[in-house]
């Protein structure tokens, strides 16, 4: 997995509450047996103008050449919520997506980001709008800058804003461990077990 450090980007601002998986990528654009390719169908259901069409729908932020490229997202409370499907997650990140920022987040997409190399910022909407409001002018000159050592979102006039994440999941990201890396970093102590497992029930293990 991709480790995230420190993410300088163009952002654009979504700002939509309740944003759920089937917005971010309807069910008919899951017909892939992997998760390459999913990045075309990302909000397909505002990006285009016909359902299962690709004929781009201008008015539609991603759409706009202000917002090319755009690699961060601002948006409202809730966003992924609905069905826990790792699509919604996987169609970002292969989009170019490298962190979502918005003031709350559906649980269990929370924790797919995490495990997907997304990062999810919680701010307050206020300060959402407000970065939203100072990248406008010039989305391509004015980029956020989010460092996940420090915990801020740096505003293009300097402004910093400090974010929560637990250190666990922060170092996560930071290391870029998928499940099977955590696992691995745990072999002593699953060793460890399984002597003392044998130990206590020899029986378990003796040749049938």
């Amino acid at each position: 997995m991709k480790k995230f450090t420190t993410h300088r980007g163009v952002a654009a601002p979504l700002l939509r509450i309740n944003i759920d998986t089937d917005a971010i990528i309807p069910s008919r654009e899951m017909k892939r047996v992997s998760k390459h390719g999913l990045g075309e169908g990302l909000f397909a259901g505002w990006r285009y103008t016909e359902p299962g069409g690709r004929r781009p729908r201008p008015e539609f932020v991603l759409n706009q050449p202000a917002y090319n490229g755009a690699s961060i997202l601002l948006s409202g409370s809730n966003f992924g919520c609905g069905s826990s499907r790792e699509h919604a997650v996987w169609a970002l990140v292969e989009y170019g997506i490298r962190a979502v920022i918005a003031s709350g987040f559906g649980a269990i997409f929370y924790g797919n980001c995490i495990r997907n190399g997304l990062l999810p910022v919680v701010l307050p909407d206020a300060v959402v709008r407000q970065l939203a409001a100072a990248v406008a002018a010039d989305p391509q000159a004015c980029p956020l800058t989010i460092d996940l050592q420090q915990k801020t979102v740096v505003a293009p006039g300097g402004g910093a804003f400090s974010f929560a994440i637990e250190p666990a999941l922060q170092e996560i990201l930071l290391q870029g461990l998928d499940p099977i890396d955590i696992t691995q970093k745990m072999q002593r102590r699953i060793a460890s077990f399984e002597t003392t497992y044998r130990r206590r029930r020899p029986w378990l293990f003796e040749p049938g």
